[in-house]
């Protein structure tokens, strides 16, 4: 075993973090189907949004505290206020939305070493 290797994450955290990822999976289908015209209260869905991604951010700097330092880290803040920012204005909702899921696409699939480059903080993770 490695050292850097991190004791894997109780089962509770996980099947939590599966949970919070189906339900944000869930909260931004239905922002975007509000956002396409579908009856749907536009503020509550981005809110249903905000909590669902806070919640899986929380469990992951639970499990890895660097990651606030790491571009990822920094990137999903800065989503995170412009989810709340869509929360408050309607005006700005469609925008912000198609503005927050290219930011995603790049996050997820950018190699490693741009996702956890360090920002914040010099030194070790």
């Amino acid at each position: 075993m490695k050292a850097d290797t991190q004791a894997k994450p109780p089962a509770w955290r996980r099947w939590l973090n599966v949970a919070l990822r189906g339900l944000h999976l869930s909260a931004v289908i239905v922002l975007g189907a509000g956002l396409l015209g579908a009856p749907v209260d536009g503020a509550t869905a981005a809110l249903a949004v905000a909590v669902t991604g806070l919640g899986m951010f929380a469990l992951d700097i639970l499990t890895h505290p660097g990651h606030l330092r790491e571009a990822a880290g920094v990137a999903m803040l800065i989503k995170l206020v412009l989810v709340i920012w869509m929360a408050a204005d309607a005006n700005a909702r469609p925008l912000l939305f198609w503005f927050i899921v290219a930011g995603s696409a790049v996050f997820a699939h950018a190699p490693a070493r741009f996702r956890h480059a360090l920002l914040l903080g010099g030194g070790k993770k």
